[in-house]
């Protein structure tokens, strides 16, 4: 077992089933030289499957449930780059997280909420390859009445 699955364990984080949308026309991940570039995930739970609450964020979703929400992205994110490298030990750094809340009307908080996934990044990569750029922005709606979106861009090694 490589050393972050290792810390996968220590933290107790089990890492969902890659969520199966049938054939799509774009990869969720796609790496191009030394960089894997993740399309926008949604929260899974255990299953693979759209974990819950739905709704907008500041509204249907507290702000709370919105950082879970993005936490569960962050791991739906790691189970596609596991997936797609094989190992996560490969990746050398994250470069920058891109994230989209279901906002209510009013509702600011949206870097709070985004917070859920950068911190599940550093927790599980360290300061050092955990590091990223980030942008947290707020949109009227999100597939399937999803309350957080992210993608994302990773530095790889071969």
């Amino acid at each position: 077992m490589g050393r972050i699955e290792t810390r996968l364990g220590e933290l107790g984080i089990v890492l969902p089933k890659p969520m199966d949308l049938g054939p799509l026309p774009f990869e969720l991940v796609r790496i191009h030289g030394d960089r894997a570039i993740l399309s926008g995930h949604l929260p899974l739970d255990a299953e693979g499957a759209l974990a819950q609450p739905l709704g907008k964020v500041g509204a249907e979703v507290s702000a709370e449930q919105g950082y879970q929400a993005a936490r569960l992205v962050g791991c739906a994110l790691l189970a596609s780059l596991k997936q797609a490298l094989g190992d996560l030990d490969r990746v050398a750094g994250w470069v920058r997280l891109f994230g989209m809340v279901n906002a209510a009307p009013g509702f600011n908080r949206l870097p709070a909420v985004v917070n859920g996934c950068s911190e599940l990044i550093l927790e599980v990569f360290g300061p050092e390859v955990g590091a990223h750029a980030r942008s947290a922005v707020g949109l009227a709606e999100l597939p399937f009445g999803a309350p957080v979106e992210l993608e994302g861009e990773a530095l790889i090694r071969p």
